[in-house]
């Protein structure tokens, strides 16, 4: 018995096509739906010719109306930049040490600070500026700072950086890898480690803390002072205050002598301006770790 119903009268043809004795009439589209579908397909080769549309080997097409939207952020930032040249002027000649005496100047470096920290500073130093111990990323907020934590001594670290080979005058300081060179013996690293351990905490082996204070003697006093309160005219951190840049447990403590750690901190000069670095030092003096200017 056949499931196809019998054709009646006046029925359109149909496609062709039978799915299970199911057949399809071919009726046509509706003309409005037609002519919207070629509209469509006229209002698309109008905009790929009036707008940036081909892609080639080094740009897209212009398009006729040469509109662009590079272009357009482009003359938004540069009437920001516009509006905010007058109090950048004076951001870059205040002395830095009066910044803070200023409240309209100190509020916009902040917030102009602040931008700049999450656009360029957040990736390493996070974005609460606590650092991260894994890459060896300076917490911003604390009071231990490697080469000072006066706006003065932040301002030189972020304008040249660290230990970097794009600007003669990043900061600069050397540690020795004790071990990997073989300057000092296993068990003297055991020792000495142990002895700074006991500077702010209980060692792990408190037998080899007077032997570890004549290997502190004989090797690192020089650079973090006898007491092991640290110099910052070296960048040399002071190992008494329980405030570790990759952890101060014995076997990151063992690892940091054996190889040394030589972080990397690229100069921002020529990079910013130096508005922005100066409203991002004073951003960063800000956070809770900032130091009063030396006395003179």
């Amino acid at each position: 018995m056949s499931r196809t119903p019998p054709k009646q009268t006046g029925d359109p043809e149909t496609t062709g096509h039978s799915w299970d004795g199911i057949e399809e009439f071919n009726n046509p589209l509706p003309r409005w739906w037609l002519w919207a579908f070629y509209a469509t397909i006229v209002w698309g080769v109008g905009y790929t010719i009036a707008y940036p549309a081909w892609p080639g080997i080094s740009k897209a097409t212009a398009g006729v109306l040469g509109y662009s939207t590079r272009a357009e952020v482009a003359s938004e930032i540069a009437a920001v930049d516009a509006a905010n040249a007058a109090i950048n002027a004076r951001l870059e000649t205040t002395d830095l040490t009066a910044i803070a005496a200023d409240p309209a100047l100190l509020s916009y470096a902040t917030n102009a600070g602040a931008a700049v920290f999450r656009t360029w500073c957040a990736q390493c130093h996070g974005s609460g500026a606590a650092g991260a111990q894994a890459g060896g990323y300076p917490n911003l907020l604390d009071d231990d700072w490697l080469w000072g934590g006066d706006i003065t001594a932040i301002h030189e670290t972020i304008s040249y950086g660290i230990r970097n080979e794009e600007n003669p005058d990043a900061r600069f300081s050397m540690m020795p890898a004790f071990g990997r060179d073989e300057l000092i013996e296993g068990k003297e690293i055991s020792q000495v480690v142990n002895y700074v351990m006991s500077l702010s905490s209980p060692p792990q082996d408190a037998g080899e803390v007077a032997a570890g204070a004549q290997v502190f003697a004989d090797q690192c006093a020089s650079c973090h002072g006898a007491d092991g309160s640290g110099d910052r005219m070296q960048g040399a951190p002071d190992l008494t205050d329980a405030i570790w840049l990759y952890g101060g447990d014995y076997a990151r403590l063992v690892e940091t002598v054996h190889n040394a750690r030589y972080g990397v901190m690229p100069a921002w000069q020529g990079r910013l301006t130096e508005a922005q670095i100066r409203a991002v030092s004073a951003y960063v003096h800000g956070l809770g770790g900032g130091e009063a200017p030396p006395a003179e």
